[in-house]
């Protein structure tokens, strides 16, 4: 253990050098702030997309900040909620903007998220050697979808109390242990005060704790093995004399100051939100939570908030008739991976007792309980990036000009799956031809179809990320000043 030492300054040294290495002798502030900020080397061809990650950590702090705020007049009661959150819009000052802010930071931590995601993909930001960084990023956006359900109900409105409702009660088709499941996390057989107690200590308490503790991982690990780039080029392998990258600048000035810009330029857009459209049109607040909660009267339709539209539709999609199409669906992947993959005997004969137990699975448990777990696993697999793509080079701008039209049919399937979730069932009716009808549910059977363009884009990459003929990636970062 090395003996306490402290740095020996002139005596004539500023107070604020002075204090600076009383403080470094202590604690790492001075090498903490070169470690991630001044000498932290980040390549130089950064593009717009990497500003999202910076925003995402602004509105971890709008949110954390104006829920501060707002837990100092809120009421976790079943009888005072609502009421509370009147009582914050209309006589406590400023609060209207406190809850605007809170719950317009809501959706933008989403869209600010999503867009982090999409860089990933398109820049391969999950390979090697980033898989750590891309694991804390998917347990963050879990911790994400965990924080916005629970702080969902808060409100005590309507849609919170039956959204929670119907989301709590999927848990009820687990077999064996569902019904019981459901009664824990409620803490009562319906929700009531009980539940709204949990999920406010949840949403304030120990989900920030946790969602705090990977941020910090992420970058952390981040910054360990070194920023990605649009060109997929690690720049650690180009160093000078000094041991710099070559193709790398410091993180501070240079891009913290361009972070600068890409903040102006969000906070114009989210105070105009919070200003003039803090509802938008009932997609980040639906008109149906300004009503308070009643048990005895149930909305006409029930959706979650548009974040979790996707992967609510896909929940919706699978039907007793869907579960055929998934068999089958199934049958041919693991035929796929006896032919196509290149892995050992036991590998494919744990695939074939796989696909068997899953097959035999369907045909046993009921389809509501199959939507949930699709549900769970359409979130989860994003975790399986890593070891998915085969693809020869990381970037998109280096790879087959077709796999675009794999990622662009992808997001609109996500996309068209989101809108479909926001919408109550049989938003474009039947489609007959003559007195026929062809297909009882278009809306249906559209979202069937995204759901099997979602899963494919994951569970068919090992074979077409590795297809096709790929550009040869440059030693050095490709730059042009601007």
């Amino acid at each position: 253990m090395a003996a306490f030492q402290e740095k020996q300054l002139p005596k004539d040294a500023p107070v604020s050098a002075k204090a600076l290495n009383w403080v470094d002798a202590r604690f790492p502030l001075t090498s903490t702030w070169k470690a991630h900020l001044s000498e932290y080397y980040a390549p130089k061809n950064f593009n717009f997309w990497y500003a999202f990650g910076s925003l995402a950590l602004l509105v971890l702090v709008i949110q954390i900040v104006t829920g501060i705020f707002l837990v100092m007049h809120y009421k976790p009661d079943a009888n005072l909620a609502f009421a509370s959150v009147e009582y914050i819009m209309r006589d406590v000052p400023w609060g209207w903007l406190v809850r605007y802010m809170h719950s317009t930071g809501a959706s933008a931590f989403f869209i600010v998220v999503y867009l982090h995601m999409v860089r990933g993909l398109l820049y391969g930001s999950y390979r090697k050697p980033r898989e750590l960084v891309w694991l804390f990023g998917v347990a963050i956006f879990l911790c994400l979808m965990g924080e916005a359900f629970m702080g969902y109900l808060l409100p005590w409105g309507q849609m919170s109390y039956w959204g929670a409702q119907v989301i709590v009660n999927l848990f009820g088709a687990i077999p064996f242990i569902g019904p019981d499941l459901s009664l824990w996390i409620r803490g009562d057989y319906v929700v009531s005060d009980a539940t709204l107690n949990r999920f406010f200590s949840f949403h304030v308490i120990a989900i920030p704790l946790v969602l705090i503790g990977l941020v910090v991982a992420h970058i952390v690990a981040l910054h360990e093995v070194g920023s990605n780039n649009p060109d997929g080029v690690e720049i650690k392998e180009k160093l000078d004399d000094k041991g710099v990258p070559l193709d790398g600048v410091p993180f501070h000035p240079y891009y913290s100051v361009h972070d600068v810009m890409a903040v102006a330029v969000f906070l114009i857009v989210f105070t105009a939100v919070v200003f003039f459209a803090p509802e938008m049109g009932g997609y980040f607040l639906e008109y149906n939570n300004f009503i308070p909660a009643d048990s005895l009267k149930t909305p006409p339709h029930i959706a979650p908030v548009w974040y979790f539209t996707p992967f609510y539709s896909i929940l919706r999609a699978t039907t007793s008739d869907f579960m055929v199409y998934l068999m089958a669906g199934i049958a041919a992947y693991v035929a796929l991976l006896l032919v196509k993959s290149n892995r050992s005997a036991i590998f494919k004969v744990a695939a074939i007792v796989i696909g068997v137990a899953i097959i035999a699975g369907m045909a046993i448990f009921d389809a509501k309980f199959f939507g949930v777990v699709l549900m769970g696993v359409s979130v989860m697999i994003l975790g399986g990036l890593p070891w998915l793509d085969h693809s020869q080079v990381k970037s998109i701008r280096y790879r087959p000009s077709w796999h675009k039209y794999i990622y662009i049919v992808f997001a609109i399937a996500f996309l068209v799956l989101g809108y479909l979730g926001v919408k109550p069932p049989g938003v474009w009716g039947a489609l007959r031809v003559g007195e026929h009808i062809i297909l009882n549910d278009i809306a249906q059977t559209v979202s069937q179809v995204c759901t099997f363009i979602y899963f494919g884009f994951f569970l068919l990459m090992p074979w077409w990320s590795a297809a096709g003929q790929f550009k040869q990636v440059p030693d050095r970062v490709t730059y042009h000043p601007h």
